[in-house]
């Protein structure tokens, strides 16, 4: 049994009687540890798919079973980083960490929740900036802190909706090769299952074991294929083979093919 199945899952909205479908008979599994890049041209319903895995939203056909049971709402087996930060601004960075643990594990004490924030702040590099707030963190410190609050929650899986998107190129390298290790651990510990929305073909390679290719809408698994490279990746050099260009202009053709199909097909409208 896989850790997340999606079986023909569709989408529709209804505005001014008029229905959009946001995704169509969506289908793919995620198997537990496995990280997995859902990309897509922009309006294909990759973060409609992602707020479903979430339990925010709820499908008007098919199915997501995580573990086998059926998603009813949110909940504390899966933890969420946006690419907007989501910090609270009134709480400093470790309490914004805190906080997260709090609603994943009620149960512990205090200071255990305060000694976990304090860890996962340190494992991001922000241990000296605990007590400042978000408005005094920069964009790419606050989404530390996002992905510190996320991670130290200890959840099973870990829903990420283009959370290097508003970042520049320098720290969004800092913060691709940050969550890849956190992720890959020490061997100690079970990967978390991730699943990870973005629209950059180079972040899907380099994080991912699986890549989940969404047609332009309404979305739908255009295709699905397996990185080809062995963990862990080094990127500088990884990206000067010849087998990574050709995996990614593989990637680009199949990308504006499924574009060039749907202006083919009069789906697109200008």
């Amino acid at each position: 049994m896989s850790k997340i199945e999606i079986n023909h899952l569709s989408l529709d909205y209804f505005e001014k009687n008029n229905r959009f479908t946001a995704l169509k008979d969506v289908t793919f599994s995620v198997e537990a540890g496995e990280f997995v890049s859902v990309i897509g041209s922009s309006g294909c319903g990759k973060s409609t798919l992602l707020s479903i895995l979430e339990g925010i939203k709820f499908p008007s056909e098919g199915s997501i079973l995580i573990d086998g049971e059926p998603i009813k709402g949110t909940g504390n087996d899966r933890g969420v980083v946006f690419q907007s930060y989501s910090l609270f601004p009134w709480m400093t960075a470790r309490k914004n960490v805190e906080f997260g643990v709090k609603q994943a594990k009620p149960e512990l004490p205090k200071a255990e929740r305060l000694r976990i924030a304090d860890e996962f702040l340190e494992k991001v590099g922000l241990a000296a900036f605990k007590a400042n707030y978000p408005s005094q963190l920069s964009g790419g410190m606050q989404q530390r802190v996002a992905i510190a609050r996320a991670l130290a929650m200890d959840t099973d899986i870990l829903l990420m909706d283009e959370p290097f998107g508003a970042i520049d190129a320098k720290n969004r390298t800092i913060l691709q090769e940050l969550l890849l290790d956190l992720w890959e651990g020490d061997g100690t510990k079970e990967r978390k299952t991730v699943v990870f929305v973005t629209h950059d073909i180079d972040e899907a390679i380099l994080l991912s074991d699986r890549i989940v290719m969404l047609s332009a809408s309404p979305g739908h698994v255009y295709k699905d294929i397996s990185v080809p490279f062995a963990r862990p990746r080094n990127r500088a050099e990884l990206v000067q083979t010849a087998e990574y260009g050709m995996f990614r202009n593989e990637l680009l053709s199949l990308f504006y093919g499924d574009i060039a199909d749907k202006i083919g097909g009069s789906e697109v409208v200008l």
